[in-house]
């Protein structure tokens, strides 16, 4: 797609593992009309309650790896072992028909979404309201193990410090009130590229 080609419009979330991006952005999703989120695909295992082509694309690796071969991703990480990926198709596609798009990602994918150029995107960065409030989330999940816990610590560290590259920042320091921030945000973008 063009960079200049009038359609929808992408917003690309992002934060550190344990933030909360996801459920700040299922909410979004709930209040904001007209906005859909991207799919990615992965081959990490479905946890409890995540649904195949709803949450994720759960392909094992031999699949990811051919459409990493086909370039069929707009952007693609290995991340804590797991490989994560998104279909440029899929956005083309819904950009093209004027469909606008809530991306979902890491720091890394959204570094890489943002090397495309596209004009049509804004780029939102979810920050924790602190390290501790970090860890206390990560443990309070019990998703990880302690060390798994202690590399994403370490990996949210790295990642805050590029909050800078964000067209806006929202911290999550109460859920309503960050859903709200983004939300606004949303709004604000579509009133300003399209007078809505």
């Amino acid at each position: 797609m063009e960079a200049n080609k009038p359609g929808g419009i992408l917003f690309v979330l992002s934060a550190p593992s344990g933030t909360g991006k996801t459920t700040v952005a299922n909410l979004v999703l709930e209040v904001v009309d007209g906005l859909r989120k991207t799919v990615s695909h992965t081959t990490r295992k479905m946890r409890d309650g995540e649904e195949s082509g709803v949450d994720y694309h759960f392909v094992d690796e031999a699949r990811f790896r051919s459409m990493i071969d086909a370039g069929e991703f707009v952007e693609w990480a290995q991340i804590f072992g797991n490989y994560y990926g998104t279909s440029s198709r899929e956005i083309e596609l819904s950009l093209g028909r004027g469909q606008d798009l809530l991306l979902v990602i890491d720091v890394q994918g959204a570094a890489s979404v943002r090397a495309m150029d596209w004009a049509q995107s804004c780029s939102i960065f979810l920050l924790p309201p602190g390290m501790d409030e970090l860890e206390r989330r990560l443990v309070g999940r019990g998703l990880d193990s302690p060390e798994n816990i202690r590399i994403r610590l370490e990996a949210a560290r790295g990642e805050l410090s590029h909050q800078g590259e964000f067209d806006h920042k929202v911290i999550n320091d109460q859920l309503s009130r960050a859903v709200e921030e983004v939300e606004n945000i949303i709004q604000a973008e579509r009133h300003r590229r399209r007078g809505q």
